[in-house]
């Protein structure tokens, strides 16, 4: 599992994929997502803007990311 820290809460799941280089590009994150590939708190989540929190756990790809907020 690996650490991704986002600077503001909430972030959209779509845009952490992409991010994270797990997709090419958005439009393959929200395909992805609505495909019910991506796990969100060992839960299939196919909204591509579900707002992701601190502690969400997102699984895609074989892949783990424990989601955290950036420091103040």
């Amino acid at each position: 599992m690996r650490d991704v820290t986002i600077s503001s809460e909430p972030a959209e799941l779509y845009k952490i994929l992409k991010f994270e280089n797990l997709v090419a590009s958005g439009g393959e994150a929200k395909f992805v997502i609505s495909e019910g590939q991506v796990l969100l708190n060992g839960e299939v989540e196919t909204r591509k803007r579900k707002k992701i929190m601190a502690g969400d756990v997102i699984e895609f790809g074989g892949e783990q990311l424990k989601v955290r907020l950036k420091p103040a």
